[in-house]
């Protein structure tokens, strides 16, 4: 295992060359390390501004070898990589963080619903499904309205499909492909909050304020952050945040999707493991943005203040969206943040405008 901290000159890895990736390895460079990419697609974009990339399965074990090897630590840029990669990275003797646990628990939304309660991080109601007799018991104990998801994988509003009367079990179950899953009572919920949180190899937690969440189809659309939250609510964030963090001796960026109940009260909705779409804003609303606080983490450096000093309303933008940049250009008050895919399908995160609303 290296020496922390790390120094300037190291070379970083990470699993998944998307846009998470290209930012993570933007932060790296201004930071003075060196990154190398896994990522089964050639010339992926996070490739592009890296030093360089191997072109292989995330399961390959002849090219985890080769990143361990190049390797001082090794990250992740997105939760569905399979746990048993981080794990032989980790036996080989590489320093992963985050560490394989998180990975596992963020990776199966029963097993992760399980922890956060177990931590005092409460989520609605929800029962484990298998079997279509599963489902219909796991009704008539939660109620309806309710959302079943698979138990892994899914995002973006993929998995699941809602359920609002018993007649409609069998063909949701069906929707899902009968594949182990998780029904979800419906929360009763005012707004969507999240709540980007950051821990060191010394335990040490910063906790960025927290930002309100507007849905489209699924998929966020956009971020306005710090949002309009009393003391309350934001000290209770930061409750959630220490202990689902500490609990796991959780090392990196985390983004914790919260439901905004009233008076203080929030849900968990789910958390991911890994630096995070509502927390873009931190680009221009921080000094030290989550990608450079996920480096700072895993390196073993100071971790950055997380203070905000404006105000930023971040609009990702889908598909031909992305066509859109150079009026986006033009805006005095936006910066652009180009993901650099080479092609723009329907629904594809594409790019993110953060617009500065005002200074704080």
């Amino acid at each position: 295992m290296p020496q922390l901290p790390l120094p300037p000159g190291s070379t970083l890895g990470i699993l998944g060359g998307g846009q998470l990736g290209r930012m993570l390895s933007q932060a790296a460079s201004r930071l003075g390390f060196d990154v190398v990419i896994l990522d089964p697609q050639p010339d992926c974009p996070a490739a592009r501004v890296s030093r360089a990339q191997i072109t292989a399965p995330y399961d390959d074990p002849d090219a985890l070898q080769a990143l361990g090897r190049l390797c001082d630590v090794v990250t992740f840029e997105f939760e569905n990589v399979p746990a048993a990669s981080v794990e032989t990275l980790a036996e080989a003797g590489a320093l992963v963080a985050p560490g394989p646990t998180a990975l596992a628990v963020a990776q199966d939304r029963v097993d992760e619903k399980t922890y956060l309660n177990a931590v005092g991080a409460v989520t609605a109601d929800f029962a484990a499904v298998t079997t279509l007799d599963d489902l219909t018991k796991a009704i008539d104990r939660l109620g309806l309205p309710a959302v079943l998801k698979t138990r892994r994988e899914g995002y973006d509003g993929k998995g699941q499909v809602w359920i609002r009367d018993a007649a409609e079990a069998e063909p949701a179950f069906d929707a899902i492909g009968r594949r182990p899953a998780v029904l979800e009572a419906a929360a009763v919920f005012q707004r969507e909050l999240s709540v980007i949180a950051a821990r060191g190899h010394d335990g040490v937690v910063a906790v960025y304020p927290l930002g309100e969440n507007i849905h489209a189809g699924g998929v966020l659309k956009t971020t306005l952050a710090p949002a309009a939250v009393d003391a309350k609510t934001q000290a209770r964030a930061v409750e959630i945040a220490s202990a689902v963090l500490d609990g796991l001796d959780y090392v990196g960026v985390m983004g914790i999707e919260l439901f905004d109940m009233g008076d203080g009260v929030l849900l968990v909705n789910e958390v991911a493991p890994r630096v995070h779409n509502t927390g873009h804003w931190t680009q221009d609303g921080c000094v030290c943005d989550q990608f450079e606080q996920h480096i700072r983490a895993i390196v073993g450096w100071p971790l950055g203040p997380t203070e905000a000093h404006a105000r930023i309303e971040m609009t990702n933008l889908l598909g031909d969206e992305v066509d859109q940049w150079r009026a986006l250009a033009a805006e005095p008050n936006a910066r652009l943040h180009l993901y650099g895919k080479h092609e723009a399908r329907a629904g594809r995160k594409m790019a993110h405008v953060n617009r500065v609303l005002g200074s704080l």
